[in-house]
C-alpha cells in the first residue's frame, strides 16, 4: 500500500505540471491577442485596408459608417503620405469591381497617390477589370488617365507590354481613344506593330480626321516599320498628347515634397499648381534627371544588355546590339555612355521618344508653373537646360521639342530668367523658312531687344551671330557634299533649297541690321554693342569665301557709320578688316561671274553700296576728305561753320580720328621730344609719315593695315598679312 501510496504521490506531482502549463499556454495566447488586438489599434491604416480587401458585391453602401470610415482612413494616409504599392492591387480590385458602388470607384481612383512605385501586376489587373466592360464610361476614362500620370513610377512594364493587345482593343472606344493612343504610345516597341494593327488605325483616321494624339500614334509606328505605314505624315507634328494629371496634381506635389527619398520620377510628373499663367517667372520642380532603369524585369527572359551595366566604352561596343532603351528616356541626358549609344545606332525610335519626354517636361517646368524667385529654382532650371545643350551639342543637332518650347517661352520671357542658357538654346535653333521666322522669332526678341538694357541687347547679337553661324556651317557641309538640297534635321524630312536657304539667311541678317542701328542709336553706341554688332558683320562679309555661299549683304549706314566715326580704336580697326573682306569676297564673285562659274549672281545694288561704304572709309581717313556731296553723310556747310572746329575736312583721318589721336601725340612725342607745341601737321612731311605709318600698324591693327594697302597701296611692311584677322579687344 506504500508502494501504491508513492506510486500515486509519484503519478500526481506530473498532473500538476500539466496543469501548469495549460495555464502558462492559455495566458500566453491571451498576451498574443492582446498584443495583436493594441498592433490592431496602433495600426488603423492596415486595418482599413484588410477591412476593403474583403467587401463583397452586393454590400450595401448607402449609410454603411464602418466602410465610410475605412474609406476615411485610407483615402487620409494616401492624400498626406502617399500608398505604399502592396495595397494598389487591393484598392484597384475595390474600386474597378465597383463592389463599393460606382461613387467609391471613382473616389478610389482620385486617391490613388503612389508614396515610392506602383506593381505593374495592379495595372495588369485593373486593364482586366477594363475589359470586363462593367465599368461606365467615365471611371474608365479616369483609370486610363491615372495610368498615364503614374506611368514613370510603375516599376516594371514587361508584362504591361505583354497585353498590349487588349489595351489596343479599346481604340474603337471613342472617349476612351485619345488616352489609349497616349499609352500605347508609351508601350509600343517595334515587334508590336503589326499590319492589322496599322490598317485598323488608318481606317479610324479616315473617319474621325487626323486627330494629333492619332498622328502620334501613326508616326511611332512608321518609325518602326515604314513599309507598313506609307501614310504621308507631316514632319513637324504639334503635341498631340495633353497632360492627363490634373486631378492628381495637388497630392502628388504634396506626397512628393514629403518623401524626400522616394524614387526620381519622370519630370511630367513634377507638378504644381497653376496660379497666375500670365506671369513671366516661373517657379520650377524636381528638375533632376531621372536615373537609368530597364524597361524590363531583371528576371525577364529576354537577351538584353542594360545601359545602367554598361562601364566603358568597350562594353557599348562589345554590346551595342542587344542594348535595350531604358524605361525612361530622359536618364539618356545624364549618361555619356548612352549619349554615344544613341548618336551611334541613330534610333529614330529613340529620337521621337525623347522628344516627347523633353517636350512635356519642358512645357510643365517652364510653362505652366507659378510665380517664384527663389535661387534653388533657377539653378535647378539652369542645371537642367545646361545638360539639354550638353546633349545638343554632343549629338550636334538640336530636338524639336525644345524649338517648339523655345517659340512659345519667348511669347512670355522677361529677358532674365535663365538667359546665357535660354540664349544659348535660341543659337541652335536649325534653319526654318523665312516666313515663319518673322513670327515665331522676330517678333518676340525685337520686343524684348527693344525694351531691355545694352547688356541684353549684347548678348541677343551675339545670340544671333552664333545662329548665322551654325546655319552658315551646316550649308558648307551640304555644298561639299554635292546637295543643293539641305536636310533641316537628321531626324526631319523637311528639306530647303539652296535659294531657300538665301532667304532664310538673308533676313536674319537684315534683321540684325535693323536691331543693331537702333540699339546704337538708342544706347548712344556703346562700344560693347557696336562691338558685339561688328563681329556679327565678320561673319556676314566672309559668307561667300569661307561657307560658299553666295550671297553679299553690306551692313546699313546706321552701323558704318557708327563705326567709322567711333571714339575706340578696335571698332576702327574691325571696320578696316570688314570692308577687307568685303573686297576679297566681292572681287572673287565678280571673277567667278565672268568666268559663268555659279548660277546665283552678286546684286549690282550691293557693288554700288560697297564702293560707296569704300570711298567715304578712303576718302575720310587717307584723303582727309570725309564730306562728300551726294552721299548719306553730306552736312551744310552753315552748319559745320557754327561748330567754329578747325580744319573739319581733316578730323577723321589718320593722324586726327578720336580713335588714333592718342596713337599721334604719342608719335609725335617719340619724334619731337623738345617741341613743347604739338604740331600734328608735322607728321605728314617727308619721311615722319612713314615712319607714323609704320609705328601705327605695329600696335596691331591688322585690319587697318589690309584696308590701307589694299585700297591705298600703302602699310606696314613688317607687319601686313594678306588675311590676317583683327586682333580682338583685350
Amino acid at each position: 500500500m506504500a508502494d501504491l501510496s508513492n506510486l500515486a504521490g509519484l503519478v500526481s506531482e506530473p498532473s500538476g505540471e500539466i496543469d501548469s502549463s495549460v495555464s502558462s499556454v492559455s495566458n500566453r495566447s491571451l498576451r498574443l491577442a492582446e498584443k495583436e488586438k493594441r498592433k490592431g489599434v496602433a495600426d488603423p491604416f492596415g486595418l482599413a485596408v484588410k477591412y476593403l480587401s474583403q467587401v463583397e458585391a452586393g454590400t450595401v453602401v448607402r449609410g454603411n459608417d464602418e466602410l465610410e470610415r475605412n474609406m476615411v482612413r485610407v483615402e487620409t494616409v494616401a492624400l498626406s503620405k502617399g500608398l505604399p504599392p502592396e495595397v494598389f492591387t487591393v484598392l484597384l480590385d475595390l474600386a474597378l469591381s465597383l463592389n463599393a458602388g460606382t461613387a467609391n470607384c471613382t473616389r478610389v481612383l482620385k486617391f490613388l497617390i503612389p508614396a515610392t512605385v506602383v506593381p505593374q501586376e495592379a495595372i495588369v489587373k485593373g486593364v482586366s477589370w477594363l475589359c470586363v466592360g462593367k465599368m461606365p464610361m467615365n471611371a474608365q476614362v479616369l483609370f486610363v488617365r491615372w495610368v498615364l500620370t503614374v506611368f514613370d513610377l510603375i516599376d516594371c512594364k514587361d508584362d504591361l507590354r505583354s497585353i498590349y493587345g487588349f489595351i489596343f482593343s479599346f481604340v474603337t472606344e471613342e472617349n476612351l481613344f485619345p488616352f489609349i493612343c497616349h499609352l500605347l504610345y508609351l508601350l509600343t516597341m517595334r515587334e508590336h506593330v503589326h499590319p492589322y494593327r496599322v490598317r485598323k488605325l488608318l481606317d479610324i483616321q479616315a473617319k474621325m480626321g487626323r486627330q494629333p494624339f492619332l498622328t502620334q500614334l501613326l508616326a511611332l509606328y512608321k518609325v518602326f516599320r515604314p513599309d507598313l505605314v506609307t501614310l504621308s505624315l507631316p514632319s513637324r507634328v504639334r503635341t498631340g498628347f495633353k497632360n492627363h494629371n490634373s486631378t492628381w496634381k495637388v497630392a502628388l506635389c504634396a506626397v512628393q515634397r514629403k518623401n524626400t527619398s522616394a524614387v526620381l520620377v519622370d519630370q511630367s510628373l513634377s507638378l504644381d499648381v497653376k496660379e497666375k499663367p500670365s506671369s513671366r517667372k516661373r517657379k520650377l520642380h524636381h528638375l533632376a534627371i531621372p536615373p537609368l532603369s530597364s524597361a524590363f524585369d531583371s528576371n525577364s527572359n529576354k537577351k538584353v544588355f542594360r545601359l545602367q551595366e554598361l562601364c566603358s566604352f568597350k562594353e557599348l561596343l562589345e554590346n551595342i546590339h542587344n542594348i535595350e532603351l531604358p524605361a525612361q528616356m530622359g536618364s539618356l541626358l545624364g549618361s555619356a555612355l548612352a549619349l554615344h549609344y544613341l548618336d551611334c545606332v541613330q534610333d529614330e525610335s529613340a529620337f521621337l521618344r525623347l522628344n516627347f519626354w523633353l517636350g512635356h517636361s519642358l512645357q510643365e517646368e517652364f510653362l505652366l508653373c507659378p510665380v517664384d524667385g527663389s535661387s534653388d529654382n533657377t539653378s535647378e532650371g539652369c542645371r537642367f537646360l545646361s545638360t539639354i545643350l550638353f546633349t545638343q551639342q554632343f549629338l550636334q543637332e538640336g530636338f524639336s521639342s525644345t524649338e517648339s518650347f523655345l517659340y512659345k517661352f519667348l511669347s512670355v520671357w522677361d529677358g532674365c530668367l535663365l538667359r546665357p542658357q535660354i540664349l544659348d538654346l535660341l543659337s541652335d535653333i536649325p534653319l526654318m523658312p523665312s516666313f515663319y521666322m518673322h513670327k515665331l522669332l522676330f517678333e518676340p526678341l525685337k520686343q524684348l531687344y527693344f525694351t531691355s538694357t545694352v547688356f541684353f541687347k549684347c548678348s541677343v547679337i551675339e545670340c544671333l551671330n552664333s545662329m548665322l553661324v551654325k546655319w552658315l556651317t551646316w550649308h558648307s557641309v551640304s555644298a561639299s557634299e554635292g546637295g543643293l538640297d539641305i536636310s533641316l534635321n537628321s531626324n526631319s524630312t523637311i528639306t530647303m533649297t539652296l535659294s531657300g536657304f538665301m532667304d532664310s539667311v538673308m533676313e536674319l541678317v537684315r534683321f540684325v541690321g535693323l536691331l543693331a542701328s537702333e540699339g546704337l542709336r538708342l544706347e548712344n553706341c556703346h562700344v560693347l554693342l557696336l562691338n558685339q554688332t561688328l563681329a556679327f558683320y565678320e561673319t556676314v562679309c566672309d559668307m561667300f569665301l569661307k561657307y560658299s555661299l553666295p550671297l553679299i549683304i553690306m551692313p546699313p549706314a546706321g552701323v558704318f557709320y557708327p563705326a567709322l566715326f567711333a571714339t575706340d580704336s578696335i571698332s576702327v580697326d574691325r571696320l578696316g578688316y570688314i570692308m577687307f573682306r568685303y573686297r576679297k569676297n566681292l572681287t572673287l564673285a565678280k571673277k567667278q561671274e565672268q568666268q559663268r562659274e555659279q548660277t546665283f549672281h552678286i546684286s549690282r545694288n550691293t557693288y554700288k553700296e560697297f564702293n560707296r561704304n569704300l570711298q567715304a572709309m578712303v576718302n575720310s581717313m587717307w584723303n582727309s576728305w570725309w564730306c562728300i556731296p551726294g552721299s548719306d553723310i553730306e552736312i551744310d556747310k552753315d552748319l559745320i561753320a557754327l561748330s567754329k572746329v578747325a580744319e573739319p575736312w581733316c578730323r577723321f583721318d589718320l593722324i586726327h580720328h578720336p580713335a588714333l589721336f592718342s596713337y599721334a601725340i604719342e608719335f609725335h612725342q617719340r619724334c619731337w621730344p623738345e617741341r613743347k607745341n604739338v604740331d600734328l601737321g608735322s607728321i605728314k612731311t617727308g619721311k615722319y609719315w612713314n615712319w607714323y605709318m609704320e609705328f601705327l600698324f605695329n600696335q596691331g591693327f591688322d585690319g587697318l593695315n589690309n584696308f590701307i594697302q589694299t585700297n591705298t597701296g600703302h602699310g606696314s611692311t613688317l607687319n601686313s598679312q594678306e588675311d590676317g584677322q583683327p586682333k580682338s579687344q583685350p
